[in-house]
């Protein structure tokens, strides 16, 4: 089985921050790559421990909003 998630990246200071937006894993690299790798390691990790966890089930939503001031 395969997930497909949603995946934030940011910096602080020497790190890159990779955070699963529907799941709230994270985890960081010194490169984005590394970055990326080890969340996807985070995530195995993570739906191995959840394999009951119904994905169709769960709702995430994800939008923009403007907002003019």
């Amino acid at each position: 089985m395969s997930y497909k998630t949603n995946v934030l990246i940011t910096k602080e200071d020497d790190w890159y921050v990779a955070s699963s937006v529907e799941t709230n894993v994270v985890s960081q690299g010194h490169t984005i790559e590394e970055a990326l790798e080890n969340l996807k390691e985070a995530l195995e990790l993570y739906y191995e421990d959840n394999s009951n966890i119904n994905v169709e089930n769960n709702v995430c939503l994800m939008t923009s909003l403007e907002v003019t001031i």
